[in-house]
């Protein structure tokens, strides 16, 4: 059975919700194995964990020549490791640093590269949509080692107990890879709501919130979901542009989504019409959102979402 890399995505040793997801695949593909980059004695930390999900290794790879500096060194620390272990595939988290690290990594291996898949079969094809969400394919990488960067929340975390035995790997990283170096950095300011393209749930608002974003973040909470908006929201300064769903914001596919006062240009469509559930609330009956959707309202969201959220807390209660 072939050996499938994983790189793990990571907050100082905390590892997160899409390499658990990753792992999920990998058992499709082949033996799990994940690649942990970070500071000494982190991969044992997190070994407990990964092996919950199916990793059989983990490969610990101390990122004291790489912290510090852009995705090249990461992307020469995967190489290197590919050709110890010749795997059957590598996967990667969508992230924008997971698809730049897989573009870098694709051309030093000389291998195919798919990114935003949104499944993986056990034969290596993939999912993905394209085309501003216009159309659907599949592909598969027919040279060198399918190199496949893989969108949150396209499969469930599996738990399986595996080995999770830690292998330290030792790694040369080229001053060539360490041209571009970080100078200062700023912690993401907490909200208590997860990430936006990582959230199982998604709650957004457009033009017709009217800029009041309150019955829009009151259900999120109720739900435990994160907050977005379009980019009409966006551009008339009512959000930050990190909330942007969109064609020229983030992509998200979450379980389930919630539009709320958003038209439906494929601008924003194409940044969300792969959720699995998708609910539009729209004064406007004819807005082409109600075309994309399994569930539409037709009314107020200022009225609706109060309502409804008041119905989720009762069945909470």
């Amino acid at each position: 059975m072939s050996e499938i890399l994983v790189l793990v995505d990571h907050v100082d040793g905390a590892v997160r919700k899409p390499t658990l997801e990753l792992l999920a695949i990998a058992k499709r593909l082949g033996a799990p194995s994940a690649v942990f980059i970070g500071g000494a004695g982190q991969a044992e930390a997190a070994a407990e964990q990964l092996g919950k999900f199916g990793a059989e290794k983990i490969y610990a790879v101390d990122d004291a020549q790489i912290k510090g500096y852009l995705v090249a060194p990461k992307a020469e620390a995967l190489q290197q490791l590919a050709a110890a272990t010749n795997p059957g595939a590598i996967l990667i988290s969508s992230s924008s640093e997971g698809k730049e690290i897989a573009g870098r990594l694709a051309i030093k291996l000389e291998s195919g590269l798919i990114t935003d898949a949104v499944d993986v079969a056990a034969d290596g094809t993939t999912t993905q949509s394209v085309f501003a969400g216009n159309f659907t394919v599949q592909a598969k990488v027919t040279k060198g080692t399918p190199i496949i960067t893989v969108k949150p929340n396209a499969a469930a975390p599996e738990e399986g107990a595996a080995a999770g035995a830690v292998e330290a790997f030792a790694v040369t990283i080229s001053d060539a890879a360490k041209t571009a170096q970080i100078v200062a950095s700023q912690p993401r300011q907490a909200t208590g709501r997860p990430e936006l393209t990582e959230a199982a749930i998604v709650v957004s608002g457009g033009r017709g919130t009217g800029g009041d974003f309150s019955a829009v973040e009151a259900l999120a909470d109720s739900l435990g979901a994160a907050v977005g908006a379009s980019r009409a929201a966006v551009d008339s300064g009512w959000k930050p542009h990190t909330f942007q769903v969109g064609q020229t914001g983030k992509t998200v596919s979450p379980q389930l989504y919630v539009a709320n006062g958003i038209s439906g240009a494929i601008q924003h469509r194409a940044g969300m019409q792969t959720s699995k559930t998708i609910v539009a609330v729209n004064k406007d009956e004819e807005a082409p959102i109600f075309e994309l959707v399994d569930f539409g309202v037709v009314g107020d969201l200022h009225s609706v979402l109060p309502a409804l959220t008041a119905e989720v807390e009762k069945r909470k209660g």
